[in-house]
């Protein structure tokens, strides 16, 4: 079998259309900051979030194919290889809101939220922006070493270095549970601090993989159309990424409900607050179009065997997905840091195309450094023959 290359050659009008996409967002940042900070910080940590999240979940879904033994996505594994290359970017721009505009978490702003106690000493931006570098140089490092053992193996096909990353990856998921649990209760439940809730880190996760999981499946199903994955990606690959998709964002719904129901019959004003806040007026819509996108709408269209196996069924609904979490992330944030109803336009959308195509375009950097398949993988066999 010859060793596949990255064919693809995005035609000039793509990449043009990619940079001009990723500047309008800067552009459209820097305007913002000007003439409506309000709105362009929170879209901006938003953005961030989003792109550092499709990272992270390409990095997720390596360590846990090797941890698992996992042999049936070895065809496509260089996609969330690649994915990856994401999270320095997204950690730059969240890195941007922190450092320049710290107070749009209340208890940063002098005149602020004064907090006591453990949560006064944990929400101290000294300690806050310690933290965040720990967790995404953790992040980072992992990634680093994941995908560097993955190409070496790329040069002698010894089963040693997916020995390696099994030990890599069983080290890493431990740690990503707990550091993507506190880095989101830190970037995005401090918003308003005091609110709580004990599975939001969990609520988090699932949006993270579940959105992780559509952005792969279109990579796949466009690098499987455009020729690198053609040979290697059958029907059969694309049915188990559709069953993951169909889990993943039914998973999501039950931590929703669950956080939601939760609250909703305990009825404590101090968490009651978030969904009120959330269900008022012209919120409301949104409310219920979030969960028609994250759930609703995939659950209904991939229950079916065909659609998981139709690549145009499979790619629709997983631009929903994305859409849904984009919608998402907009309902944790704006409320948090808005005292009047919903202001989701232009600027929001720039900001949120805008880190799409920055990851557009170092997901494609990133794919033309190693073949686009690990030819020399000692699973790639399995992953070739796989069956349902």
């Amino acid at each position: 079998m010859n060793m596949p290359e990255f064919s693809i050659r995005p035609s000039p009008r793509t990449v043009t259309t990619l940079w001009l996409l990723a500047g309008s967002g800067a552009a459209a940042f820097l305007a913002g900051a000007f003439l409506s900070p309000e709105r362009a910080w929170p879209a901006l940590l938003m953005a961030s979030f989003l792109l550092l999240s499709l990272g992270l979940s390409g990095l997720f879904f390596v360590a846990l194919q090797y941890a698992s033994g996992a042999g049936w996505s070895v065809a496509f594994r260089r996609v969330p290889e690649a994915m990856t290359a994401a999270i320095p970017y997204g950690a730059l721009g969240l890195a941007v809101v922190f450092l320049i505009h710290p107070f749009l978490y209340p208890w940063a702003a002098e005149s602020g939220h004064h907090l006591s106690g453990f949560k006064g000493a944990w929400l101290s931006m000294p300690f806050f922006l310690f933290r965040a570098a720990f967790y995404v140089s953790l992040w980072i490092g992992f990634s680093i070493a994941i995908v560097r053992v993955s190409r070496r193996q790329d040069q002698d096909g010894g089963v040693r270095h997916t020995r390696r990353n099994i030990r890599y990856s069983v080290a890493f998921l431990p740690v990503f549970a707990i550091t993507f649990w506190l880095a989101s209760t830190d970037w995005m439940m401090s918003l308003e601090p005091h609110w709580y809730s004990t599975i939001f880190g969990v609520y988090n996760f699932a949006g993270l993989f579940s959105s992780g999981l559509a952005m792969m499946t279109l990579l796949v199903l466009w690098l499987r159309a455009r020729g690198p994955l053609a040979d290697f990606v059958n029907e059969e690959h694309l049915h188990d990424l559709g069953k993951l998709l169909f889990a993943f964002t039914t998973f999501w719904m039950y931590i929703w409900f669950s956080q939601y129901m939760l609250i909703w019959y305990a009825n404590i004003p101090e968490e009651t607050t978030y969904y009120i806040q959330r269900t008022q007026g012209f919120w409301l819509p949104l409310f219920i179009l979030n969960m028609l996108l994250n759930w609703a709408v995939p659950f209904a269209v991939l229950m079916p065997r065909p659609p998981k196996r139709n690549p145009v069924v499979l790619a629709r609904v997983a631009v929903v997905v994305l859409l849904g979490r984009c919608l998402d992330l907009y309902l944790m944030v704006a409320p948090a840091v808005s005292n009047s109803g919903p202001s989701l336009g232009i600027l929001e959308a720039f900001l949120f195309a805008g880190a799409l195509a920055v990851f557009l375009l170092v997901f494609i950097r990133r794919m033309r450094q190693a073949p686009a398949v690990p030819v020399q993988d000692p699973f790639l066999s399995e992953s070739l023959h796989y069956h349902n």
